[in-house]
């Protein structure tokens, strides 16, 4: 299938690998590139040598395109970005932070920018600054999100309208059902986050996904508004975040309870009681761990298949 994005990053299929912290690392990016999608290395949860070692390891594993995400809040850009350039990255996805800072010099190196944003506004001042496509990421989606809460259904044709640059649509799409309607909706690709932190190369630890297969519809509750927006799996950390916002906590109270490395306690070392746990909304629907790749070729088979029942429907 081809089509803008496809053509931008040289992939085979529209579908791209969310860069999760804790979950993307090199083995999964691989898995994803190698099955045809865009596989992305989540540079959020490394330290700058890791992150290298990481990217490094991907290029051994496939000689697919890969990227690789990097929240832009974190104080250690500047280093993260050098490493980006020493090594030869050709598509990097940036998020929380302004892109306009870093965009001008990643296209400057020959690199494709793409940014996460998960309202209309930021979507238009995201191709001010320059970027090359857009992630729009509805309500639904695990992590951080939009303090809008405004779902995948109403932000992707919002933002279409909006912009002239192709749209990534992620947000509750695990399924080709999903990702048909994301096209449906004027999607250009879809970004796969939750189906893919349960796949057997993702990093997060096996308590994490064990968590997320086992979850129900209710089970994840976006937290920490005042703070930064997340959505979270239930457990006693997220009942205390939720005691506090009840209680009126104040910015610094939220941040005292969060401290450090609390998603790493959780999704990495699989403390399911205290550690924060990010996942989607979409995760209710998911009921196995299973290879990265089938979970891949599960989407896209889904999708031919239910794009065919529909050009045979008759009105």
């Amino acid at each position: 299938m081809a089509n803008a994005i496809t053509s931008l990053f040289r992939i085979k299929y529209p579908i791209i690998q969310a860069g999760m912290v804790w979950c993307s690392g090199w083995r999964l990016a691989a898995a994803v590139s190698n099955a045809g999608g865009l596989g992305i290395i989540g540079a959020g949860s490394m330290y700058p040598a890791i992150l290298r070692e990481h990217i490094q390891k991907c290029k051994q594993a496939t000689d697919l395109p890969f990227a690789v995400n990097v929240p832009l809040l974190y104080p250690n850009v500047q280093e993260i970005m050098d490493i980006l350039v020493e090594e030869d990255i050709k598509i990097v996805f940036t998020s929380a932070g302004n892109p306009a800072t870093w965009t001008s010099f990643l296209k400057e190196k020959g690199m494709t920018v793409v940014h996460v944003i998960a309202n209309t506004k930021f979507a238009v001042k995201a191709q001010q600054s320059g970027v090359d496509a857009i992630v729009a990421e509805g309500f639904e989606a695990g992590g951080h999100n939009g303090r809008e809460e405004t779902t995948t259904l109403c932000l992707i044709p919002m933002i279409k309208e909006m912009v002239n640059i192709p749209v990534i649509a992620a947000g509750g799409i695990a399924s080709g059902k999903s990702m048909l309607a994301a096209f449906a909706l004027g999607a250009d690709a879809v970004q796969v986050g939750s189906a893919f932190a349960v796949a057997d190369e993702s990093s997060a630890h096996p308590n994490f996904k064990e968590k997320i297969i086992s979850s129900a519809e209710g089970d994840t509750k976006l937290r920490m508004k005042k703070l930064v927006p997340v959505r979270l799996l239930k457990n006693e950390f997220a009942d205390a975040v939720a005691q506090a916002e009840a209680n009126g906590a104040s910015i610094e109270e939220l941040a005292t309870l969060l401290g450090r490395a609390r998603a790493k306690l959780g999704m990495f070392e699989g403390d399911m009681r205290e550690g924060e746990l990010e996942i989607g909304q979409v995760s209710a629907m998911l009921n196995e761990i299973k290879p990265a790749a089938v979970i891949f070729n599960g989407i896209w088979e889904e999708f031919l298949a239910e794009k065919e029942k529909l050009q045979k429907l008759k009105f």
